[in-house]
């Protein structure tokens, strides 16, 4: 079953270029956000946008976006904006603030739901993860003494410039998996999203202790084990089902890899990019040691290594933004889809399982008119029956409106990808050509 999310529309609005940096300032650390008056560092969009009027609502209708996210240390706390038509809800237009553990919750209850055994459950979203960036932002402070002040301006923009980037995408996964349940015909109308969107008070759910993610490992390995070991016991008479497995399990591994890759070539343009900043760095040092032309010549140089180093971070963002964060998202998409094959995969299994119980049962009670052991093995091997026809027609309608997803996902971050690409390069064309003319006539 299709549901109606355009998951690459909030993935990249979350572009660190589009808002502006959070400023840094504390008594005990330097380079700790800047709080709101509450200990709290706030996402940039939620006290600078203006006031819009929310679109009206249809019938049935239920819309979720996060409004607003705090950091505070170690924990993020977002915003949940619901407005909604459904009846059942006690408020048509409510805010909760849940923290990510809230969000892993939810999953969970949806997940271990049997009846939703026919789905493709939404990715959970990945933890918050600023410790890198805080790392960073540590080690800044502590050599800032052995910098100048325009130095240590310059590299405290570009950090907290990288704090927000992955402040915001972090909004933004949070948000597309809420809106992926919102969107879905089946999990819009679960209890435990209702209480999600609507209990404005704590939902207990802790986070996980060192045993408890040991416990999720096992768990998920186990899973891994029951998929091959299922896959190679249990013969799949659905031609349609056995190849949507095997691409899937092909397609999570080029999406891994290409991810992979991905992160290396961004990587790659970031060392470009540092380089570029080192020669530049050289080149205004020398420009305090000269006179005359070659002063002027020396900084205008410097300058022009400045603007080519910018130029790369931003192409490096782009390509992570609109490519890596995809390939990522569908990774985890992927393992979510190849998860209900799986299920599909063990529902097969007990309904064969049933199959050969009733022939046992008739074979033994061959000579008994409609034993009770009988009648209780058809009636397992019926709802048996049922329960996989059931998830069969579910699954085959999730799967088609996956690859549709998919394809549409990939197909808008590739073009805007490709249009990034574009005009960074002209850009950075013009840029050099003015900049070598320049340089000619101060030579």
């Amino acid at each position: 079953m299709m549901d109606g999310t355009d998951e690459s529309n909030i993935l990249n609005s979350a572009s660190p270029s589009n808002g502006g940096t959070m400023e840094i300032a504390s008594p005990t650390n330097p380079l700790a956000p800047t709080t709101n008056g509450s200990g709290t560092a706030t996402s940039p969009d939620s006290s600078s946008s203006a006031p819009m009027t929310p679109a009206a609502l249809g019938e049935n209708a239920l819309h979720v976006e996060i409004s607003d996210a705090l950091s505070e240390k170690e924990k993020v706390k977002f915003t949940v904006h619901t407005r909604t038509t459904l009846p059942g809800f006690a408020k048509k237009d409510n805010n909760v603030v849940r923290q990510h553990e809230e969000f892993v919750w939810l999953h969970d209850r949806i997940e271990e739901n049997e009846d939703y055994a026919g789905y493709i459950i939404p990715p959970c979203p990945p933890r918050p993860d600023f410790d890198a960036s805080r790392e960073k932002l540590q080690r800044l402070g502590e050599g800032e003494g052995n910098m100048t002040k325009e130095e240590f301006k310059k590299m405290k923009s570009e950090l907290e410039a990288e704090y927000l980037a992955t402040f915001k995408k972090t909004v933004a996964m949070h948000e597309v998996f809420l809106r992926r349940l919102a969107s879905h015909p089946v999990f819009r109308v679960d209890q435990h999203l209702k209480v999600f969107l609507e209990y404005d008070q704590d939902l207990c759910a802790k986070p996980r202790k060192k045993m408890d993610i040991f416990g999720g490992f096992v768990k998920s390995l186990g899973k891994t084990t029951d998929g091959i070991l299922l896959s190679a016991t249990v013969r799949d008479v659905n031609d349609f089902f056995e190849n949507e497995l095997q691409f899937l399990t092909e397609y999570h591994g080029h999406l891994r890899e290409a991810a992979a890759r991905t992160d290396k070539m961004t990587q790659r343009h970031k060392d470009v990019g540092d380089a570029h900043q080192k020669i530049s760095n050289a080149l205004l040092q020398l420009s305090t040691t000269e006179k005359g032309h070659m002063e002027t010549f020396a900084a205008k140089s410097a300058e022009v290594f400045e603007r080519i180093k910018n130029l790369e971070t931003r192409v490096a963002s782009d390509q992570d933004l609109k490519l890596g964060d995809t390939l990522r998202y569908y990774q985890r998409d992927s393992d979510a889809a190849k998860a209900l094959l799986i299920r599909r995969l063990r529902c097969l299994a007990a309904y064969e399982t049933a199959n050969r119980n009733l022939e046992k049962a008739r074979s033994k009670n061959k000579d008994v008119h409609a034993p009770l052991e009988v009648q209780e093995a058809e009636t397992a091997q019926a709802e048996a029956c049922e329960k996989f026809e059931s998830m069969s027609a579910c699954g085959k309608e999730e799967l088609i409106g996956f690859r549709n997803r998919r394809v549409a996902a990939f197909k808008k971050s590739l073009v805007e990808l490709s249009d990034l690409e574009i005009k960074h390069a002209k850009s950075q064309y013009e840029y050099l050509r003015q900049s070598l003319l320049a340089l000619k006539e101060i030579a």
